[in-house]
């Protein structure tokens, strides 16, 4: 039982070269950054003057991580 609860937790980091916790402070590094990026998002809606390219430029850099990651493992 326990080794089918430990299997299910490192099933997917392995499908992507990682322990689970490498995955784990990814997983919880882009959280923050979408959370960021929200935040932002939602304070240039109601000011637009601020943050003007912030919620845009923390997406792009995710995607360019997620891009160099993808390309890495192949």
């Amino acid at each position: 039982m326990i080794a089918r609860v430990v299997d299910a937790f490192q099933r997917h980091p392995a499908t992507v070269g990682e322990s689970y916790f490498e995955h784990m402070a990814f997983a919880a590094r882009f959280g923050v950054l979408m959370f960021a990026a929200g935040g932002a998002a939602m304070v240039h809606a109601i000011l637009p003057f601020a943050f003007e390219k912030t919620a845009s430029g923390i997406v792009r850099r995710m995607c360019a991580d997620m891009d160099a990651r993808t390309h890495a493992r192949r």
